[in-house]
């Protein structure tokens, strides 16, 4: 039976990639501080749902805490990491940067000694289209240089993939890092858009439409997300002896790989502000501000390396998947309430 060590568990990706393995028959170790960033409530319920498979063990642990980290590779064996623990969000990460040094740098260290030494066959880690900084050509593509964040957390996502690519060197630790593109649905958090925008629309209140209003985003389904993690885990980045740095930062002559994992559907905020209205059957208090610090104007996701690597194929369009996620908010947050 395939084993893996997910961290972030009690997180949206984590929780979700967590159930599809279990139903796919795999042993699943979760791992996840359970901090406050935001509503404990809320991830303590995805665990709650986790705990109904016979495959799933939970253990309560910061990454950054080296000897309860090595402790539980020690006693789990595990075959696979999957690593989505991570202080998230852009705009925190302006006015808290210590918490990303600490959390993303520092607690990723230690996911990649645990791999390294006790041997783990595939780590594979959520990077992020925050890399992309203010990259003008688009889609974004895993060929592009990245070498200016305009965040603190896109800048810890690019250190996780430098990093990684050292172990993959050093050690011939095979690695894999995932730069995701605004991932939404269900069980979704409280900090994204999606979520924000839901909320305020539900409560009346006022949505704030920043950068007044000319934002495109990638938006990306999390059944889609986890459609391309599952069969990315065993897919093990072999070398590649004739990889050019220059010309291929996504591989490398080490077990390496990178991918972009996105909807290649850009949307203008205002047609999601729209769906977002028919869907709630309310009308939006939009009001314009000004682009916040660290934010970027547009993510537009390249994914043929990923359709080419694992045949990945999007199958969520906005509409279908804002409508879910709507249904969901509705359930969870209005109706059971009532």
């Amino acid at each position: 039976m395939r084993s893996v060590c997910v961290t972030g568990a009690a997180g949206f990706i984590g929780y979700h990639l967590c159930s599809r393995l279990l139903r796919l028959g795999w042993t699943v170790n979760g791992i996840d501080n359970i901090n406050d960033y935001y509503d404990v409530n809320l991830k303590r319920k995805r665990l709650e749902l986790l705990h109904k498979f016979a495959g799933f063990r939970f253990q309560q642990i910061d990454i950054c805490d080296q000897s309860a980290l090595q402790e539980s590779y020690a006693q789990g064996h595990y075959d696979f990491t999957v690593h989505l623990a991570a202080q998230a969000g852009v705009r925190y990460s302006v006015e808290n940067p210590r918490a990303y040094i600490h959390n993303n740098v520092a607690g990723f260290l230690n996911i990649l000694e645990c791999c390294r030494t006790f041997r783990s066959k595939h780590l594979v880690f959520a990077s992020s289209s925050s890399v992309y900084g203010f990259n003008c050509k688009l889609p974004f593509s895993v060929r592009d240089n990245v070498d200016h964040p305009v965040s603190i957390y896109a800048a810890t996502k690019k250190a996780n993939e430098l990093m990684a690519h050292v172990y993959s060197h050093l050690h011939q630790l095979p690695t894999t890092g995932l730069r995701f593109f605004t991932v939404y649905g269900p069980w979704g958090r409280p900090d994204m858009a999606p979520f924000l925008f839901t909320k305020s629309i539900f409560e009346g209140a006022q949505l704030k439409v920043f950068n007044h209003g000319n934002l495109r985003r990638d938006f990306t389904y999390i059944d889609d997300v986890i459609d391309a993690i599952v069969p990315v885990i065993e897919a093990i980045p072999a070398p590649d002896s004739q990889a050019d740095s220059a010309e291929r930062p996504d591989r490398s002559w080490a077990p390496y790989r990178l991918y972009n994992v996105g909807n290649h559907q850009p949307v203008e905020l205002a047609y999601f502000i729209e769906l977002l209205e028919r869907y709630t059957e309310r009308k939006a208090n939009c009001v314009s501000v000004p682009m916040q610090p660290g934010d970027v104007p547009a993510t537009y996701a390249d994914i043929s390396e990923l359709s080419e690597g694992i045949g990945f194929v999007p199958r969520t369009s906005i509409e279908d998947g804002l409508r879910s996620f709507v249904g969901w908010y509705r359930d969870y947050y209005i109706t059971a309430r009532v």
